[in-house]
């Protein structure tokens, strides 16, 4: 996929280095290291092209998000470089105090928008790896745990056989068979490096750890599978309603008019947020959520009640 850029300033980039340091500035430097940044957000979705084609399109439209907002914000970097000068450049006599802070605040701000920015990144490289947050609200949710677990067995296995491999007595043998399973020679180098403990190739713990997300996951699969069965459920309180949605996966209580600050309150405590899309309060639907419902249900009801007695 053609990769995107976005335009650099360079004008104001070399405005703001030269109120910073008495070095020469490069022509077209902050663009260059711009597009470094950028094309390893396009290189990990190019992979992720080749070895998960249903998610390319996720993950090149994450990239060019990626793109716009580090474009974005090295401008607005190179803007507040050029708010005022290092007290090296002007000299102390009359320096301004004031201004100075006010644009090591702005630094501040948009250092904390550039680690935001950087998650943007890291959920490609999600994407890569199978570490992807799976949402029980996406409606393919059960298909992509399904898939999901296929890796995680076939990774349990490849590991096995790793281990079965690097123990070998032909150590060349080993090494053929560990390229037959996809490994590079660096890595296989590693899986040869012994641990604290004289112990090579994959530790003990990485296949419990594996194995337990291998139940996780079957178990929510499950779970998921028998919620989805069920369908969406509604249960009558007199002034509220309460709806286990299973499209959506959240139990959602709906109110016949704003419920007073006690009642929402109460709501918050226990984990339910105000939806305007709905028109209701909602969390989640989990096995917590439907324990927390049943007391909250309670609850409300002497709450609302008592209201109208």
């Amino acid at each position: 996929m053609e990769r995107v850029y976005y335009s650099i300033d360079e004008e104001r980039a070399r405005s703001a280095h030269e109120m910073m340091s008495f070095r020469d500035y490069k022509p077209g430097s902050k663009t260059e290291e711009y597009q470094s940044y950028v094309n390893k957000a396009y290189d990990i979705a190019d992979a992720i092209a080749e070895e998960r084609q249903a998610d390319a399109e996720k993950a090149y439209g994450l990239a060019e998000r990626y793109a716009k907002r580090l474009a974005d914000n090295m401008n607005a970097e190179s803007r507040i470089g050029c708010m005022c000068p290092s007290v090296m450049i002007s000299g102390p006599s009359n320096f301004p105090v004031r201004r100075k802070e006010k644009q090591n605040a702005a630094w501040d701000r948009n250092h904390k928008e550039w680690n935001e920015i950087q998650e943007i990144l890291h959920r490609i490289e999600d994407i890569r790896y199978g570490r992807e947050i799976i949402k029980s609200s996406d409606e393919d949710a059960v298909e992509k745990l399904e898939k999901k677990l296929e890796e995680l067995k076939a990774m349990q296995e490849k590991m096995k056989a790793a281990n079965k491999a690097v123990r070998a007595k032909d150590e060349e043998q080993g090494n053929a068979k560990l390229r037959e399973l996809g490994f590079t020679d660096e890595q296989i180098s590693e899986l040869r490096k012994p641990d604290f403990c004289g112990r090579i190739g994959f530790p003990d713990y990485a296949l419990q750890n594996n194995n337990a997300n291998i139940h996780r996951v079957e178990d929510r699969i499950k779970s998921l599978k028998a919620t989805k069965e069920k369908g969406t459920q509604e249960e009558e309180y007199g002034s509220f309603k309460v709806v286990e949605n299973t499209e959506i996966m959240r139990i959602q209580i709906f109110f016949d008019g704003k419920p007073e600050p006690e009642v929402r309150d109460l709501l918050k405590t226990n984990g339910f947020k105000w939806a305007p899309s709905q028109g209701a309060w909602q969390r989640q639907l989990t096995g917590n959520a439907r324990y927390a419902m049943k007391q909250l249900t309670e609850q409300l009801k002497d709450m609302l009640e008592g209201e109208t007695a």
